[in-house]
């Protein structure tokens, strides 16, 4: 397994947290930000793909039942449900955890459908999250050094950098570069100060926070997110206040309705559906500096890094999609820093109109919030011993000082 940060290779390992509130502020808006996979080079093509380009994080969902699915039925005092006998409490939690599944399979113009999830399993386990099984799990009872500094829970995601390998007994080898091999949430137990609360105990609970919503948050990161600066949507990297859901609750009807736009159209990017024909359009350019002598000294970078371009539904005022701006690849790599952007899955039509801007990464969203995204973008000799020079970079710092314009 290649664990980010190590020598080793093979799988990246990346952790993405969920940190406590801590305070309000303005109605920011940037866009989704997924999660890349660049393939190991020093292998043959064949396994590496034969480019340093960034491949997305997802899984793979071309087989019924393929994504496996199990939580530990371990539980700490901090769980709290409305009916407190044990085989109810236990159903309680994971109608709630069914329900956070289905807001992501709920998304119309994606082949991350439900019939692509295996049954929801249940084990005693109590370590049953472990990044080297290759099972997906959730754990609401177990520590891990990663819960400090106001961390309430974090997913933790292994991805394959070779194409054809198979680091779990039992599990296919991988297909594709950037394909998820495990991927497991953990949520912080043995904490006195930090209840949970199920959608039917919450009101009795005001204290707690909602357990839907922060499983909601996580799963995002399971299937291939990092974290969205949108205020309102789930990828939102911090948690809703004490007592409340983050967004709608979602219903029979909708079930995707604790989803932003924002959300939707990210996921519609990792898992398309080639059969959808309203969520084509796509806008792409490039964000470069008004005084292109801001960029001097900065090596291999000809254009704005870091930057979030959003896109507004012209009637709505609504935030549709966003992407960060700042890099380009193709052929064998690797990224070029040249400031580009492509907002993908739009929705078309003859009354379709949208307004595109740019605002920096300058709170209460910050670079370190989307650092599973940047720091994956590059490989070297110095993340990897004997990696070919040609194909290799070094991330630059994200571009959080500078301010835009509206012109006519």
């Amino acid at each position: 397994m290649r664990r980010r940060g190590s020598s080793s290779r093979n799988a990246a390992l990346l952790a993405a947290l969920l940190f406590l509130w801590q305070t309000a502020g303005p109605a920011l808006v940037f866009g989704y930000v997924l999660t890349y996979t660049v393939g190991d080079l020093r292998l043959l093509p064949g396994q590496s793909g034969g480019t340093a380009c960034p491949h997305l994080n997802r899984f793979s969902t071309t087989t019924a039942g393929v994504i496996d699915r199990r939580w530990s039925t371990s539980l700490p005092v901090t769980i709290l449900t409305a009916n407190q006998s044990p085989s109810a409490r236990l159903d309680e939690i994971e109608a709630a955890l069914q329900e956070s599944y289905s807001a992501w399979t709920g998304v119309a113009g994606t082949t991350l459908a439900a019939p692509a999830l295996a049954p929801l399993n249940r084990t005693g386990t109590q370590q049953a999250c472990q990044f080297n099984d290759g099972l997906n799990s959730i754990c609401l009872n177990q520590s891990d050094l990663l819960f400090s500094g106001g961390v309430l829970a974090f997913a933790r995601v292994v991805t394959s950098d070779i194409i054809g390998e198979q680091p779990f007994p039992n599990n296919p080898p991988s297909s594709f570069i950037g394909e998820i091999l495990d991927a497991d949430i953990l949520l912080k137990p043995g904490d006195s100060s930090i209840t949970f609360a199920t959608p039917a105990a919450l009101g009795s609970n005001p204290s707690a926070f909602d357990l839907e919503s922060i499983v909601t948050h996580e799963l995002g990161h399971v299937w291939g997110f990092s974290h969205s600066a949108v205020w309102g949507a789930m990828m939102f990297p911090f948690a809703p206040p004490r007592g409340q859901f983050l967004g709608e609750r979602p219903t029979a009807q909708l079930p995707d309705a604790p989803l932003s736009e924002d959300d939707r159209t990210g996921l519609r990017v990792l898992y398309p559906d080639p059969a959808d024909t309203l969520h084509i359009g796509s806008i792409e350019g490039r964000i470069l500096p008004a005084n292109p002598l801001s960029l001097a000294g900065l090596a291999g970078v000809s254009g704005m890094f870091g930057a979030h371009v959003v896109v507004v539904d012209d009637a709505t005022g609504a935030v549709v999609a966003a992407a960060l701006a700042g890099w380009s690849c193709s052929g064998a790599g690797p990224p070029q820093f040249d400031g580009s952007y492509k907002v993908e899955r739009l929705p078309v039509g003859p009354d379709r109109r949208y307004r595109v801007f740019v605002e920096p990464l300058d709170g209460p969203v910050v670079a370190g919030n989307i650092a599973t995204t940047t720091e994956s973008l590059c490989r070297n000799q110095g993340t990897d011993p004997g990696w070919p020079l040609p194909q290799a970079c070094t991330v630059p710092e994200v571009n959080s000082n500078f301010t835009t314009r509206v012109r006519p």
